[in-house]
């Protein structure tokens, strides 16, 4: 089985940082560095395709379909499968992975007959090992910071990220798993309870600060600035090649066809930069031979790359982004900036903007149909609405909705919906429990009435 599903001995890969806009100079993944040393820009990943091609896009297919959920270490990830377009010379003893990846393509049949687009999936990314997307980047941030450890010549000793709960929550446990210590930085009063104990069960020092997420981010730069603390937020490029997987493993769970449509609900835009990154990858390896076009959905009250969008992308928006009921896109500065502005252009895509009411009316809507969405999950559905609405989507397109984390972790959100307490929102949806007392004839009666029988 081994020989199936590792590459041949002497196939050889590489991977190196270079600056995203183009300045001169190529360093390795294992330097600690998150910009480029010539601009300050976003640094990336880069790939030498070429040698990649040495496969042809069928044998890559082939490949990567053997491997998918195997229990052959560490093939079986869904990140780990794609390890040659990830991560190609880390070793194994220093993968830290969890069997992430894999998750649910979802046919979201009865929702999508009921808004006339039948062929609607949704990736349910929540459906991992800390409850949602990050998973998928942590463990290459991990991995290879356990590589460059284990060399001697690191000057790193921790890992740390600011964080509006999920980042935090993967970060913890990968950390935890590999035994190098983290350190979290969480806006005080701004993250779901579900999300705050996963980082302090998994051990990491949390710092719950008296600020939002940028101020947190401003914070995490600075500390970070010391080499020996390693920064794990979305700027970093090395959780990029983890979380453009799941682009990948769209594709391939359709049989390598491309769906029309993929909408992702961003805040500090690293997961549609990495989305987009992946399928560019396909696209120049002749696996694909289309690109679906890309919608980035906010919510209104933190919306700075929806306003850039309107300005046509001149110049970028930053704003002080008000607290929403999405917490986890509660961003105003968002980092990845340029790279999304590519993603966007690139494919042809949207940038779509929505209200809290909306956002949770999507969300309810979904759950009626046997989901049991995020209120970000909701951002992204209700701008699918919005699009449906205008025309912009067909009911002949295939879509594909991100699902970025799993609604556990937001319980808060569902019951204020359900008794009509969140702050902007009618629920037109709600069903709240019906308080009875023990009487037969009272319970009958009270089910006639909801079921009109």
């Amino acid at each position: 089985m081994l020989a199936e599903v590792a590459p041949a001995p002497s196939r050889t890969y590489n991977a190196h940082f270079r600056c995203f806009r183009g300045c001169p100079g190529e360093y390795s993944v294992y330097d600690v560095m998150y910009t480029c040393p010539t601009c300050g820009g976003l640094l990336e990943v880069h790939h030498d395709v070429e040698a990649l091609r040495d496969r042809s896009a069928d044998e890559w297919k082939m490949l990567l379909e053997r491997r998918a959920g195997t229990s052959v270490f560490p093939y079986g990830s869904g990140v780990w499968g794609l390890r040659e377009w990830v991560m190609p010379d880390l070793r194994d003893e220093n993968v830290v992975s969890m069997y992430e990846g894999n998750t649910n393509l979802f046919w979201a049949e009865r929702l999508g007959r009921e808004i006339g687009v039948p062929d609607l999936w949704v990736k349910l990314c929540g459906n991992s090992h800390t409850g949602s997307f990050k998973d998928l980047g942590m463990t290459v941030l991990v991995s290879v910071v356990k590589q460059m450890m284990a060399s001697g010549a690191s000057p790193v000793k921790a890992v740390a990220a600011a964080s509006t709960g999920d980042t935090s929550a993967a970060l913890a446990a990968y950390a935890a798993a590999a035994g190098i210590p983290s350190i979290i930085f969480l806006p005080s009063g701004k993250v779901s309870t579900a999300q705050l104990i996963q980082p302090v069960a998994n051990g990491a020092h949390v710092l719950a600060l008296d600020t939002d997420f940028d101020g947190c981010m401003r914070i995490v730069k600075e500390v970070t600035r010391d080499n020996s603390i390693y920064l794990a937020n979305s700027m970093n490029s090395v959780r990029i090649e983890g979380q453009k997987t799941v682009g990948i493993e769209i594709v391939r769970q359709f049989d390598w066809e491309v769906p029309d449509w993929i909408i992702i609900p961003v805040g500090n835009l690293g997961n549609i930069s990495a989305l987009y990154k992946g399928m560019k990858l396909m696209q120049d390896l002749g696996v694909i031979a289309k690109m679906p076009r890309l919608v980035a959905a906010q919510a209104n009250k933190a919306n700075p790359f929806y306003l850039s969008y309107l300005n046509g992308f001149r110049e970028k928006v930053a704003i002080h982004a008000d607290k929403t009921l999405a917490s986890a896109i509660q961003i105003g500065d968002p980092v990845s900036y340029e790279k999304a502005v590519q993603a966007v252009v690139e494919t042809n895509g949207l940038v779509e903007a929505v209200t809290e009411h909306e956002l949770a009316n999507a969300a309810a809507r979904a759950d009626l149909t046997g989901m049991y969405t995020c209120p970000h999950t909701g951002v992204a559905l209700a701008a699918l609405f919005k699009l449906i609405a205008r025309g912009q989507i067909k009911s002949s397109d295939r879509v594909v909705v991100i699902s970025t984390a799993h609604g556990l972790k937001f319980t808060s959100f569902k019951v204020g919906y359900h008794e009509g307490k969140l702050d902007e929102v009618e629920s037109e949806l709600a069903n709240p429990p019906v308080y009875l007392p023990a009487d037969v004839t009272v319970v009958k009666e009270a089910i006639a009435r909801k079921l009109q029988i």
